[in-house]
C-alpha cells in the first residue's frame, strides 16, 4: 500500500453529508419532506449515516443543505414541547438519544444552485479548511455485517489510520452489472486495502478495469477543495467529485477500502423497499412478526 506523509494523517473529525438533492424520484413524498428524512422503519436515512459517522469518532458534522431542508436540522434539535410532553407521561426518551447533538457540532451550509456532488463538497470548504475530512452519502445505507461488525466509515478510519492520505469505499458486485457504477483501476492489495490507479465512470463491461465500484463513503484531503475551485463541469453538466479525485491520484496515496458488510441503495424505490424489509427482518422486537406476513402476502398471491 501507499503510504502516508505527516501532513496526510490528521485525524478525521469532520464529515460533510450533501443533502440538497430534491428527491424527485420520491415524489410526491419528497414535495415537503427532504429523502433524507424517509425512515427505514423508524429511523430516517440521514440518522443511519450520522450514527455510522459518529461510530467513526467524526465530531463536527456538515449538512450541506438547499431550500426546503431545514427539517434535517430540526431532526438533530431539541424538540421541546414533544420531550416535555413524553417527560410528563413518563415516557422513555431514550428512543430520541440518536437525535441529540452537542451544540456547534451541527454545521449547514447551503448550495443555492445544484451543480453536482462536487460542488457541494466545495460548498464546505470553509468550514473543512486544512483538515482531511469524511464525505457520506445518505442516499448509500451501509449496514455492519450481522453479528456486530463494524460500520463503513469506522472500517475506513481504521485503515486511515494505517495508510493516511485518500480514502474510498468499494463493494464487489458481479462483473456483468459494473456498467451502473463508478469503478476503480486498482493496483496493489493487502487484506481490505487496495490501491487505486485510477477511476472510471460507468465503464462498459467489457472496458471495466474491475469489479470494485464506489459506494458513497470518502475520506479526503483538503486539496480536493483547491482541485475543485478551478473545476469545469464533467459529465450531465456537473462539476464531479470523481474528476478532482481522479486528479489527486498519484501526487497523494490513493486507496480503496472493501467494505465487509451490505449496501443499499436508497436513492432507488426498489432499493428503499429492499432495506426497509431486510432491517425489518433482524428487528428482535418485529423480525418475526414482518417473516410472517411477508410469507402470508406471498402466499396469497
Amino acid at each position: 500500500m501507499t503510504q502516508h506523509t505527516p501532513t496526510q494523517h490528521k485525524p478525521i473529525k469532520k464529515a460533510v453529508f450533501p443533502v440538497a438533492g430534491l428527491g424527485t424520484r420520491f415524489l410526491p413524498a419528497t414535495k415537503a419532506i427532504p429523502k433524507e428524512l424517509l425512515p427505514i422503519v423508524d429511523r430516517p436515512l440521514i440518522q443511519y449515516a450520522v450514527d455510522e459517522a459518529r461510530e467513526a469518532g467524526i465530531e463536527q458534522i456538515i449538512f450541506v443543505t438547499g431550500r426546503g431542508k431545514t427539517a434535517i436540522v430540526e431532526h438533530f434539535d431539541v424538540a421541546f414541547e414533544l420531550e416535555a410532553t413524553m417527560n410528563e407521561r413518563d415516557k422513555d426518551m431514550s428512543v430520541l438519544d440518536p437525535t441529540r447533538a452537542t451544540p456547534g457540532d451541527i454545521i449547514t451550509v447551503r448550495q443555492q444552485v445544484p451543480l453536482g456532488l462536487g460542488h457541494a463538497i466545495w460548498c464546505a470548504r470553509a468550514i473543512v479548511g486544512d483538515e482531511p475530512f469524511a464525505i457520506l452519502l445518505p442516499d448509500e445505507l451501509m449496514v455492519a455485517q450481522k453479528g456486530g461488525g463494524t460500520g463503513c466509515m469506522k472500517q475506513m478510519v481504521d485503515a486511515y489510520n494505517e495508510v493516511g492520505g485518500n480514502l474510498i469505499s468499494v463493494l464487489e458486485v458481479p462483473h456483468e452489472e459494473v456498467s451502473s457504477y463508478g469503478v476503480i483501476d486498482p493496483g496493489k492489495a493487502s487484506g481490505s486495502l487496495t490501491e487505486v490507479k485510477g477511476l472510471v465512470e460507468k465503464p462498459p463491461v467489457d472496458q471495466a478495469p474491475s469489479n470494485k465500484i464506489v459506494s458513497g463513503r470518502y475520506i479526503l484531503q483538503p486539496e480536493v477543495m483547491r482541485t475543485l475551485e478551478t473545476q469545469g463541469k464533467g459529465a450531465g453538466g456537473e462539476i464531479q467529485l470523481t474528476d478532482a479525485m481522479a486528479k489527486m491520484i498519484g501526487t497523494q496515496p490513493f486507496n480503496a477500502v472493501t467494505f465487509q458488510g451490505r449496501r443499499f441503495d436508497c436513492g432507488s424505490k426498489l432499493g428503499f423497499v429492499e432495506a426497509t424489509l431486510a432491517l425489518a427482518l433482524e428487528r428482535g422486537d418485529m423480525g418475526a412478526d414482518v417473516r410472517a406476513m411477508a410469507q402470508r402476502l406471498l402466499d396469497a398471491e
